[in-house]
């Protein structure tokens, strides 16, 4: 306690209040004693007990400011993603603003510029030397600046004005050509803080929007759900997770666990994911590349070409081409693929323009793994040592190239070195321009759709039945669409290793059965068939339908659902019922026919 406080001079402050109960209760001037619960602010580097202070701070009126602010997001003229989570809060924060202390007791920062002299009068300029100029009356006086300096965000909030020179070079060529910005990227944790505040001031100094669009991304925070900080020492680091993962797996990782606005409990399981996303574009180069070379060849330019001709030689051609034309299957493969790349660059271009960055990255990455990898380049494969024709050898190329470019932004660097590995380019994909998606085929889409549930469906009963995959069967198909399965049998008959594909409407003895949609196959094999475990599995599959079927029809059946549902949500879910009733038909018979 200073001279101020007249007793107890010089005394701790807490061993003060301890003795000044203890006099009052001996001269009787305490009245009762009563315990409370209060919050006891602590310094963040000290730990000492912060104690409350009336003190002249420097202020700026912000209700006035508040209203362009607000009107502009509230109107649509900015936009705020994902909006559904936080427009409420941007709302809440501008109708109940509150004055602004933007005065800063600390050692660092930008100096308030004000003056007083020796009788506490005040004078504020930009400069001493503007002020002794604007207030003569002051030059021979004793000044003194005020102490204290701005709030950190008194500067941010002029962020989008001032780093093209637009408050102390008004009206100049960057500030004209730059402002308004267009995408703002930041934390939701400084919605007010920030984002608010530099929309009030562009709107008062500016008179315009500072931006077009603000992306809120969600915290990153470790297990035990805290914000990762340098302070709590829980961030991991980066370098370590580069050095161990590569930089893509690492941005890949982060990206896909990140829905726009949630927070991300970081957990490197992730980028593990990333690293095997890096080999899987590897190995579908190599694969490529194999593709183009002929058995003649030899086995020792195979090996070559995985290990170090593909770094070597990036646009060699290995071999004399062979005249192999596309045939009909593999017309049907790049027919399907190209609309299934159609289809999802719209989809893509859709939640970019959304901001679902995560949701984007997903699908791409869905489309590479397994719409590409797993069944386009498996459709399109050759025997082993044949190579494939030219035509779809380069069109096989130019696909990968656009798988490239969308999972650019994302993974940047192995996508630009797989770019230019696979032949040699005229420009970097950095700086590629994205064509207009075409259209999608939705017929070429749905029969694409049911040639990847046959080979599953057959697949799976193999599997099942203990038939080893590179044993031969006989494969029946009773359809009603026989003329349309023309365009698949041949890539459907090598998927799941058959002799070939005949077509029946009758049952076929000793074998095992399998539904796919309206679909009904039939595997003949050279060893014997359980029939207890097929029928157990149609029995299971059966029940399951029925149950489906149930839900399906009980929703149609509620009148509020059918009332206030959009019409296309209606037709899936009747799609969906003639569907389950097709497939039970399917199945009743395919038992009846085992029995």
């Amino acid at each position: 306690l200073s001279e101020a406080a007249q007793i107890y001079v010089g005394e701790d402050r807490f061993a003060a209040r301890k003795k000044i109960i203890a006099e009052l209760k001996e001269k009787g001037f305490l009245q009762k004693e009563e315990e409370y619960q209060t919050r006891v602010g602590y310094s963040q580097r000290s730990g000492a007990v912060v104690e409350p202070r009336i003190s002249t701070q420097w202020f700026l009126k912000m209700k006035e400011m508040a209203g362009p602010a607000l009107k502009a997001v509230m109107d649509g003229d900015i936009k705020i993603h994902p909006g559904d989570k936080f427009l409420a809060t941007y709302k809440y924060w501008l109708e109940n603003v509150k004055d602004w202390c933007i005065s800063r007791q600390l050692w660092w920062g930008q100096q308030i510029p004000a003056w007083y002299d020796e009788e506490g009068n005040v004078y504020v300029a930009q400069s001493l030397g503007a002020l002794q100029i604007d207030e003569p009356g002051t030059r021979n006086q004793k000044l003194s600046q005020d102490e204290d300096v701005l709030d950190t965000w008194f500067s941010s909030w002029l962020w989008p004005m001032e780093v093209f020179k637009g408050i102390s070079d008004p009206g100049n060529d960057d500030i004209n050509y730059y402002y308004p910005t267009s995408v703002l990227v930041t934390g939701q944790d400084i919605i007010f803080f920030w984002v608010a505040r530099m929309i009030m001031a562009g709107m008062e100094y500016m008179h315009e929007k500072p931006f077009s669009d603000v992306y809120f991304t969600g915290m990153v925070r470790d297990k035990e759900g805290r914000k990762m900080s340098k302070s709590l020492g829980n961030s991991p680091d980066l370098l370590d997770l580069i050095k161990k993962y590569g930089a893509d797996a690492v941005r890949f990782g982060i990206m896909i666990s990140s829905p726009a606005g949630n927070d991300l409990l970081f957990d490197e399981s992730s980028l593990d994911q990333g690293k095997h996303f890096n080999n899987k574009l590897w190995n579908a180069l190599k694969l490529i590349k194999i593709f183009n070379v002929r058995k003649e060849d030899g086995d020792d330019l195979q090996q070559a070409l995985l290990m170090s001709e593909i770094n070597a030689n990036p646009g060699v051609s290995f071999a004399p081409a062979i005249s192999v034309n596309i045939t009909d299957d593999e017309n049907f493969a790049v027919q399907w693929f190209q609309s299934r790349l159609n289809e999802v660059r719209i989809e893509v271009e859709n939640l970019y323009t959304h901001f679902r960055l995560s949701e984007a990255l997903k699908t791409i990455y869905s489309l590479v793994w397994d719409d590409f990898c797993s069944w386009y380049l498996e459709w399109i494969k050759p025997p082993f040592g044949v190579k494939i024709g030219e035509d779809l050898y380069l069109k096989t190329i130019d696909f990968f190239e656009q798988l490239l470019q969308l999972l650019h932004p994302f993974m940047p660097f192995i996508t630009e070195e797989i770019y230019h590995l696979l032949k040699s380019q005229e420009d970097d994909l950095v700086v590629k321009q994205f064509e207009e998606p075409g259209k999608a085929n939705a017929e070429i889409l749905r029969w694409g759709n049911i040639l990847k549930e046959s080979v599953t469906g057959i697949r799976d009963a193999k599997n099942k039945n203990q038939v080893k995959p590179k044993e031969k069967i006989k494969l029946h198909l009773d359809t009603p669409d026989k003329s349309d399965f023309a365009d698949i049998e041949d890539i459907l008959v090598k998927q799941v290793n058959a002799e070939r594909l005949s077509y029946s409407t009758d049952p076929v003895p000793n074998s095992i059965a399998v539904v796919v949609k309206k679909n009904k196959f039939y595997i003949e094999t050279e060893q014997a068939i359980d029939t207890v475990s097929q029928k157990n599995q149609l029995q299971k599959d059966l029940l399951y339908l029925k149950g489906f079927l149930t839900s399906v029809e009980k929703k149609l059946g509620n009148d509020k659902f059918v009332s206030n549902a959009k019409a296309d949500v209606i037709e899936l879910e009747r799609k969906k019922q003639a569907d389950a009733l097709d497939k039970i038909k399917i199945i009743e018979e395919s038992l009846t026919s085992l029995r």
